[in-house]
């Protein structure tokens, strides 16, 4: 069910003008993509945009997009076909999500002008291409978005690249800015509750699946136990890995903490000494961005956007190399003044990125400029 607060009325429009109705369309809950909608229909709404957003009723209860001055529909074909219908644009984030609004505007023309409504899709990041049928499905899928939208937003070099490679007409850069977390210093209070008052404490967050990379991270903990402190390695999330990651951490007694799905992953990251990324890919990863913020010394694996994302102020290793990543997290642990400079290199890599009011402009510019373009 739709909903409209009245906390946000739209500000008057110059010429009597009607405003500009923005459709976000989410094909997930996904933490980097979730937070970037919430943001995005922030500060759109705050420019006088009636944005709708279109996702899994979860990712509403999460982020809550109406919170933030938009409209809410879940993610039913209907009420997304309903939703395209009326709108002037329609942005969708990630490849699932383009190829159902792609799907959805096939069926109406927008706000009854006899125009077609432009689709802008936001590339987060696309795994490498699985071998056989699934891969070739992936190629297609991607060739049908890239060609079915009018402009496709790349979030890192890489992914403009492979836009245009699948056809896409015009595909740019646009670094998808997310929330900073406020600051929490760490009282131990959060180190106590993990067990990790007197001994180094090492954390992962993301859901529990293969392209995470925790099957590597493991075979990282098992080389840690000859370590003094033992090191303590706890990973926020929860996933359909979750039995097979219990079994090894109980039959190997490493030295791991499943914490399952956190809503305080940036208190547990406040009080991390190092903060690991053993992803086999990322886009603008948010445990990254989270993590140079916060001043915590990251070691991540050298996919996708990341080295673009991160500079200088990451320890980088190749993924799948768990003796790479378990010497790096090692070194770290035993250097404090090696931390200590990717904490403030970090800081700084940070005050680089676009901020939030940058992003919603670049994006409000795009959709303006679509307002005035043929849609061929």
């Amino acid at each position: 069910m739709s909903s409209s607060p009245a906390s946000f009325p739209a500000p008057a429009q110059p010429y009597g003008r009607p405003p500009l109705r923005a459709v976000q369309v989410l094909g997930g809950a996904g933490a980097g993509s979730s937070a970037h909608v919430r943001s995005l229909a922030t500060g759109l709404a705050a420019r006088g945009v009636r944005v709708t957003v279109c996702a899994p009723v979860a990712a509403e209860g999460e982020y809550d997009f109406t919170g933030a001055g938009a409209e809410f529909t879940p993610d039913a074909a209907s009420a997304l076909r309903a939703a395209c219908a009326g709108a002037d644009v329609v942005h969708a984030h990630g490849i699932r999500a383009g190829m159902r609004a792609a799907l959805a505007l096939r069926h109406g023309l927008g706000r009854g002008r006899g125009r077609t409504v432009p689709l802008v899709v936001t590339w987060h990041g696309s795994a490498p291409e699985p071998a056989g049928p699934l891969g070739r499905l992936s190629r297609l899928l991607e060739r049908h978005v890239a060609r079915a939208a009018a402009v496709v937003l790349g979030s890192s070099s890489d992914q403009v690249d492979l836009a245009r490679r699948r056809g896409a007409r015009d595909a740019r850069l646009a670094a998808v800015a997310v929330p900073a977390a406020a600051a929490l210093p760490d009282t131990g209070k959060t180190r106590a509750e993990l067990g990790a008052v007197e001994r180094p404490l090492i954390i992962a967050v993301g859901s529990l699946v293969a392209r995470r990379g925790y099957s590597v991270l493991l075979d990282a903990a098992r080389a840690w136990r000859v370590m003094e402190p033992l090191p303590l390695l706890v990973i926020a999330g929860e996933g359909p890995l979750r039995p097979e990651l219990t079994r090894r951490i109980e039959e190997e007694g490493l030295p791991v903490r499943l914490l399952g799905r956190r809503r305080d992953a940036d208190r547990l990251l406040a009080a991390a000494d190092v903060a690991v990324l053993p992803s086999r890919w990322e886009g603008r990863s948010l445990l990254a961005q989270e993590a140079l913020r916060a001043g915590v010394a990251l070691v991540a694996t050298e996919v996708g956007a990341v080295p673009e994302l991160v500079g200088d102020a990451a320890v980088l290793v190749p993924y799948g190399d768990s003796g790479a990543l378990a010497g790096a997290v090692a070194a770290l642990l035993d250097d404090p003044d090696r931390r200590t400079a990717l904490a403030v290199a970090g800081r700084a890599q940070a005050a680089t990125w676009p901020s939030e009011d940058d992003t919603v402009a670049q994006v409000l510019a795009v959709y303006d400029e679509l307002m005035d373009r043929p849609i061929s």
